[in-house]
């Protein structure tokens, strides 16, 4: 059993496609986050202080999801770059 107000460590894997590869100079990062971060606070944790690009998708184990979804350890996170068209 836990003990409130002890943070578990997880392992995830962080995937950038496309510009945002470039964007981030790097394509894959594995990275450890707590049990209470979300998409949000994955970006920030990759980004070095880059902002996130309006209308980035972000996806977790290849399904659609929004900043505030939370990740949990094994979890996949991918961030793509904005759709376009015309």
């Amino acid at each position: 059993m836990l003990t409130a107000g002890i943070m578990v460590l997880m392992t995830i894997n962080v995937k950038f496609f496309a510009s945002m590869r470039e964007y981030l100079d790097q394509s894959e990062v594995e990275l450890t986050v707590g049990d209470s971060d979300t998409v949000a606070d994955v970006w920030q944790k990759v980004a070095n202080d880059k902002l996130m690009p309006e209308n980035t998708v972000c996806a977790v184990n290849h399904t659609q999801a929004k900043l505030d979804h939370p990740v949990k350890d094994g979890d996949e996170i991918a961030f793509f770059p904005p759709v376009t068209g015309g």
